[in-house]
């Protein structure tokens, strides 16, 4: 792992604006007059110190940085897009041929945390197996199934590249978690962690204070996990919904732009139908192409949802939703995994033989009382996961624009067209605006990358 600050080294101009917004509600002047009176690093330091520390952290939050992590595994992926205000560009899985991209190999620790007397062997025999499964994922490539498909064997050890941008606040969130919270008993997460922590050191001085306060973190709610075995879902499932969300969204159009109470609106609605009759499905059709969209907001559906480990960063990665992502421990079952129907029509026997042989692999290293958390590169990309979320009418219809499109992946596709699907039973005006753009729209932002179904309409 390598971890480097791509942006934000120039400290003194980012502590001079972090510490001008810092002044700037009770200091006499403008802007710039607050600007130019913060020439003096070691005051403006001081002055940021003492701000934060009284918890008014919104000044940080103009101090932003982006870090390009090399070589780090899907573990850290998945881990760091799950903070929502953080940007990512992460390497593509779907083109990229991983044979040679190499894994990462963790320490074996007792529960205790102690690190295992026969490490060394553990980690020779971790290492042949990885190999064994990248060999595997070759195999299916060289038959000719897309490497999109043949990832589902890759094992969630491999290595990945992301470059991630974020500011001072959500910094300090993730550094605080990675080395004190739960999941800094995954030494990756926790490596990381430690990585952040010598560049902010360096380049974020007031950060450390204040990632020192939440070194006593504890875990409480750890008391309910009571489920030993979990199976995935079985099937895509809109749990809760706004009841007459179409109706919600129509009086919000009104409200805000008329600001009246709710007792207000029959009038207005009956105003309107006297006037045109059709106003309900044309506000719809407006609505559809206006660049706020903000009455969408106003309705949410909720959704249970069966996903495989690789694919789930396709649902992660949609900021505006509230999404529920089950930790990596206590364990998942490794025999509940998704099989792409390429591999199926390939070899699924031999894949099904695969997954148990990785199954039984971490079996075997259970059995020796390694810590759970050493355990997670086990994990398979196909590996099933039930995740939840709640979603707002406009990132639904966000969500249903990238993931609708054929040129999304078959499992997000699918996914994103049954929850389409279960919303339009719900609220079919809703319902109009979702789907792929060449659906909604008849036309396809992709160019010359279209696969061409636009014209087929």
């Amino acid at each position: 792992m390598k971890v480097e600050l791509l942006n934000g080294k120039d400290i003194e101009n980012r502590i001079r604006t972090v510490a001008t917004a810092g002044k700037l509600s009770r200091t006499k002047g403008n802007v710039f007059d607050v600007l130019d009176s913060c020439n003096d690093y070691e005051k403006n330091l001081k002055l940021i110190n003492r701000i934060i520390s009284m918890g008014h952290k919104t000044i940080i939050e103009h101090d932003y940085f982006v870090f390009a992590l090399c070589d780090v595994s899907p573990i850290i992926e998945q881990t760091v897009i799950g903070y929502r205000l953080t940007s990512f560009t992460i390497k593509s899985g779907r083109e990229v041929d991983f044979r040679n991209v190499g894994y990462y190999v963790p320490d074996f620790h007792s529960p205790d945390g102690k690190v295992k007397k026969n490490n060394k062997a553990l980690q020779k025999k971790y290492c042949k197996h990885m190999d064994y499964l990248f060999e595997e994922y070759g195999k299916l490539v060289d038959q000719g199934v897309k490497e999109e498909d043949a990832r589902f064997v890759l094992p969630y050890s491999f290595h990945t590249n992301i470059v991630m941008g974020l500011d001072g606040r959500e910094l300090e969130k993730m550094v605080s978690d990675f080395l004190y919270g739960k999941k800094s008993k995954m030494s990756e997460v926790h490596e990381l962690g430690m990585h952040l922590y010598e560049i902010i050191k360096e380049y974020i001085p007031y950060l450390v204070p204040e990632i020192e306060k939440n070194s006593s973190r504890e875990d409480s709610l750890s008391k309910y996990y009571l489920r030993t075995k979990i199976t995935p879902y079985p099937e895509v499932r809109m749990v809760h919904y706004t009841k007459d969300a179409d109706e919600v969204v129509l009086k919000s159009l009104l409200k805000y732009r008329n600001q009246c109470r709710e007792e207000e609106l029959e009038a207005l609605e009956e105003q309107l139908e006297k006037e045109n009759p059709a106003w309900k499905d044309e506000a719809f059709e407006e609505l559809k192409n206006s660049l706020e969209q903000r009455e969408l907001e106003q309705v949410q559906y909720g959704f249970e949802i069966p996903i495989s480990l690789i694919i789930l960063k396709h649902l992660t990665r949609h900021r505006m939703h509230s999404l529920l992502v089950p930790d990596f421990v206590p364990l998942w079952d490794n025999r509940n995994y998704q099989t792409p129907p390429s591999v199926k029509k390939v070899d699924e026997k031999h894949y099904q033989e695969v997954q148990e042989k990785n199954a039984k692999m971490r079996d075997e290293f259970q059995k020796e009382g390694i810590l759970e958390e050493d355990l997670i590169y086990f994990y398979l990309c196909g590996q099933f996961v039930n995740v939840v979320t709640t979603m707002n009418g406009r990132a639904l219809e966000w969500f249903s624009r990238m993931r609708c499109c054929t040129k999304a992946h078959w499992e997000i596709r699918g996914i994103a067209r049954e929850m389409v699907k279960q919303v339009k039973e719900v609220s079919p005006r809703i319902g109009t605006l979702l789907g792929a753009s060449c659906d909604v729209f008849h036309t396809c932002p992709e160019g010359k990358e279209s696969c061409g179904r636009v014209h087929e309409r």
